[in-house]
């Protein structure tokens, strides 16, 4: 929040000129935001149910910027930067109302232990016993940095992690020390989870305004207070999917919805407020049929091919839902009754 709140000055004075205004202004995002909690992350799960949260609207109050108000809704910044198009992130402006968007379609994979979607930049834990779900939203690796693909476990925890710079980092900054000890300036922050890959962690970071965003080496950042909730919920021996599905779809109770991410390359250029390059998705019409399976003739390919070229990660309505009692094998998140999408068009 320190970080957002000092690019946020930086940006008011050097508009305006004073520094009081940048000063008063960020007291004003102080004094907001330690009036409003975190929004939790936890939703029920019925069986075969694939979308969880709802989109909502929120109007900004003052001094808020986008990185702040992105954690506070439990979300990744360039999330919120793509829902909301033409919005300055750091100058949103007061009384502005803009989109959060808090639905998940969640990827194609089994509903358990830790799932990430790379792609997504989200990860989903299914606590044992089924029947609820976390998420939580993440920071991966820069351009030419991944996570590894597949099935892994938690195989040990750590609180208050020291971090030993590996050698591909030190490469890049010789400067650093052998070790750098818990506290501010480790970047896991103050939680790990190692995992069966040598080197690759789950952890959290000194720099929140990074998830959402291309910031590590691979590792998987959280913020510090999802970070803090996976430490003492996720077990050693957790198994742990990583997947790359750039588009996820699912039936919600209205209708059909796909929701297609932005590409690495295009975070990267969201997060220096750049435009983003157009870069199609590739196998989003096969995505949404099989998801659709009897009903693909109902589906407006028109408007997924629009989500394909579009990227922003917000989920589209592509077809209606079939009438009440029409049978389908594909047609199972039905069956339960989750939050309403009407808030979003």
């Amino acid at each position: 929040m320190i970080r957002a709140f000092s690019r946020f000055a930086k940006r008011v004075c050097t508009a305006s000129g004073h520094w009081r205004s940048g000063f008063s202004a960020g007291i004003a995002l102080l004094a907001a935001w330690a009036a409003l909690p975190a929004m939790a992350a936890e939703y029920p799960l019925a069986p075969d149910q694939n979308v969880v949260g709802e989109m909502r609207r929120y109007t900004v109050r003052e001094g808020e910027v986008f990185a702040d108000i992105a954690r506070h809704f439990d979300i990744g910044y360039t999330a919120l930067v793509t829902a909301n198009p033409g919005v300055d992130p750091w100058l949103p402006g007061v009384g502005r109302e803009i989109t959060i968007p808090a639905l998940q379609i969640m990827p194609d994979a089994p509903h358990q232990g830790v799932v990430i979607n790379l792609a997504q930049w989200r990860l989903f834990y299914f606590p044992p016993g089924g029947g609820r779900v976390e998420t939580f939203p993440l920071g991966l690796g820069v351009i030419g940095r991944k996570t590894p693909l597949g099935i892994t476990r938690v195989v040990s925890k750590e609180a208050s992690p020291a971090w030993y710079p590996p050698p591909s980092i030190r490469a890049e900054r010789p400067e650093l020390p052998a070790v750098v000890p818990a506290g501010p300036d480790n970047p896991l922050g103050a939680y790990a989870l190692h995992l069966g890959w040598t080197s690759y962690l789950i952890h959290g970071t000194n720099k929140p305004d990074g998830v959402g965003r291309n910031v590590s080496h691979g590792c998987i950042r959280l913020y510090p207070e999802d970070i803090e909730r996976v430490f003492n919920v996720v077990g050693v021996g957790t198994p742990v999917r990583a997947v790359d599905q750039p588009a996820t779809a699912a039936w919600g109770p209205d209708g059909l919805y796909v929701q297609v991410y932005p590409s690495k390359s295009q975070v990267e250029e969201i997060s220096i407020d750049r435009r983003p390059t157009p870069e199609p998705a590739q196998g989003v019409e096969a995505v949404v049929r099989t998801t659709a399976g009897h009903y693909a003739e109902t589906v407006d390919w028109n408007a997924v091919a629009q989500a394909a070229r579009q990227r922003t990660g917000v989920p589209v309505r592509v077809a209606p839902r079939p009438p009440v009692g029409v049978a389908s094998e594909r047609l199972t998140d039905g069956l339960y009754d989750p939050p309403p999408l009407h808030r979003f068009r």
